[in-house]
């Protein structure tokens, strides 16, 4: 395949008089201040090609992920000519920020979305349209472009969109609006905030030196949004990792640092230079997990904080200039999770024990847990906008930090959506076992698909069994573990579909709560019935968990035609 080639002319890097001091004999090892403000300026710097790229293509950002890297590398190269630091687009930039996607500020992409959100005219084309060189000119930009980014956040109604709309504002201002456009000095100075070198103000005009004097007292559009944390790695905790760097981590992917092997990649322990242990992920290519699935797990799990999902430290693509070759590869880095998958603590054997030696879990660990992956979920589908769907919530994705709690990772096959609606694919993604009838049989996707797949997971932790028996195939009422349990639970026997180790526990160490574990069990059937309008959202799971509201009466579970299509799916022979 052909190499993606940058579309912006980035030679102006060489030819403006821009102060490179705060990035000379910067790095990864540099302190947090020199390297924000080296940061600072780069970010500055290359939004001046992305303003002229607005200018020439009415396009905000790349068309992907390749283009973007393209991009940098070749941004990097001019920097390289400066003799300035190879590290510099690493540490300061995430290249699928760059990338074009709905999610940034009101669906805007393109001038014209932009044209149909706020009008053909607003406050920033009269007040950034002149020569910015005067500081009263400036001082208006500035304002005209506060106003606009509070107009256009108001239109979007998400709030963690405000850095977003801020950088859609700055480069409509440079690209589109001002008469001199992005290169000039009044835009370099009052909208991107450039510093300039002490050479070019002393050879200038009185003009360049108030421009040098706006820029001295932080009255630029970009260093505010440097401030607010826009795209600089050191303020966002990620990084944009070399090869090398995780090579060294991980020892060159040694076998003893192997964690394990999931549908979309292999997970290997690092240790990076500070400390820090990692777990690295590297992609495998697959169906699902292409270039577009990678920018998409990139874009959603960076923006995404919560204490019940694995915290994300960086990314990596290597393999050259070219981005789709063989050998390329990509890796995600997250916090390493010391007690492994939720998947390694259940399904003992009769001893007690699991293969990797693990004891079972006692009810107030498995408690915690459930109540930790509704959190994470409840986050998902209400706390971010648009909502953003799992898709794959089973053990093995459920894992485990120091204190045993649960963290929710792998966003490989996660999709944004639109709250309270149904979306449909026919990419159906997931794992048998822990797939919503409706989505696995017609593509119909919503938050209870998740609800579905958590009411498993609930099921599994209660019961100690696997979602699927194998070695049942031929039993009704056994295969699955849901008919299993709504079987014993309508013959009031209960008891009998809890894990036997954890009534060990419970009689031994901890008082046995029956009620408070018998509800657990009902909410996990009532979350995974097979009637979508019967599932609660996952927040009226997590007040019926807490006993905070009741849990209805569940009716009887309908037989569905998806059982006897899994069974044939499962034992189906390979030619």
């Amino acid at each position: 395949m052909s190499t993606s080639q940058c579309p912006m002319n980035l030679d102006y890097v060489l030819t403006i008089p821009w102060d490179s001091s705060a990035c000379i004999n910067n790095g990864k090892d540099s302190d947090h201040d020199a390297s924000s403000s080296c940061c600072q300026t780069l970010i500055s710097l290359y939004g001046i090609g992305t303003a002229q790229h607005l200018k020439q293509t009415s396009r905000f950002r790349l068309p992907d992920l390749p283009t973007s890297i393209s991009c940098l590398s070749d941004f990097q190269k001019r920097l390289n000519s400066l003799s300035l630091n190879e590290n510099l687009t690493s540490m300061c930039f995430e290249p699928h920020r760059f990338v074009n996607s709905t999610n940034i500020c009101a669906n805007v992409q393109t001038k014209q979305d932009w044209l149909t959100v706020l009008g053909p005219s607003t406050s920033l084309d009269t007040g950034c349209s002149q020569d910015l060189s005067d500081l009263t000119a400036c001082d208006a930009c500035v304002h005209a472009g506060f106003q606009v980014q509070a107009r256009l956040l108001e239109l979007d109604g998400n709030s963690s969109h405000s850095t977003g709309c801020f950088y859609y504002t700055i480069l409509y201002a440079a690209g589109i609006v001002n008469k001199f456009g992005p290169e000039s000095a009044g835009a370099l100075s009052c909208i991107f905030g450039l510093p300039l070198s002490l050479q070019a103000v002393s050879r200038g005009t009185g003009k360049l030196a108030l421009i040098s004097g706006s820029v001295g007292a932080g009255f630029s559009i970009l260093v505010v949004l440097c401030s607010i944390g826009c795209c600089i790695w050191p303020q966002t905790g990620s990084i944009w990792f070399k090869r090398e760097d995780l090579d060294k981590a991980t020892n060159n992917f040694s076998a003893k640092n192997f964690i394990g092997k999931g549908q979309f990649g292999v997970v290997y322990k690092g240790k990076l230079p500070d400390g820090t242990m990692v777990a690295v992920k590297k992609i495998i290519d697959s169906d699902f997990q292409g270039e577009t699935e990678f920018s998409r797990e990139v874009e959603i799990i960076s923006t995404l904080k919560h204490r019940n999902l694995v915290p994300f430290q960086g990314c990596c693509v290597s393999g050259g200039s070219n981005y789709n070759e063989e050998e390329d590869n990509r890796y995600l880095v997250y916090d390493y999770m010391p007690n492994g998958n939720l998947h390694d603590h259940l399904f003992f054997s009769k001893k007690g024990k699991c293969k990797n030696g693990k004891r079972p879990l006692t009810w107030p660990q498995r408690k915690s847990i459930i109540l930790d992956v509704a959190n994470a979920l409840a986050y998902l589908h209400y706390g971010v906008k648009p909502p953003v769907y799992h898709r794959d919530i089973k053990p093995t994705n459920i894992l485990l930090d120091v204190y045993m709690r649960g963290r929710v990772a792998d966003f490989g096959l996660a999709k944004q959506g639109s709250e309270g609606e149904s979306h449909f694919t026919t990419r159906i993604a997931g794992t048998h076992g822990y797939l919503a009838p409706e989505y696995a049989l017609y593509g119909q996707l919503t938050g209870k698909s998740d609800v579905y797949s958590f009411g498993i997971v609930i099921l599994e932790i209660m019961c100690g069994r696997k979602a699927l028996d194998l070695s049942s195939l031929g039993t009704p009422n056994t295969f699955l573990i849901t008919d299993w349990a709504w079987s014993l639970v309508k013959a009031g026997r209960v008891k009998e579909a809890f894990d036997p180790f954890l009534l060990e526990a419970g009689d031994s160490v901890y008082r046995y709560p029956k009620e408070i574990m018998e509800r657990f069990l009902l909410v996990g059937l009532l979350c995974a019935h097979l009637m979508v309008a019967l599932r609660p959202t996952i927040l009226d799971a997590l007040k019926m968990l807490e006993g905070h509201i009741e849990i209805p009466v569940i009716p009887d579970r309908p037989i569905y035609a998806h059982q006897n299509v899994l069974i044939s799916r499962l034992t189906r022979k390979k030619p």
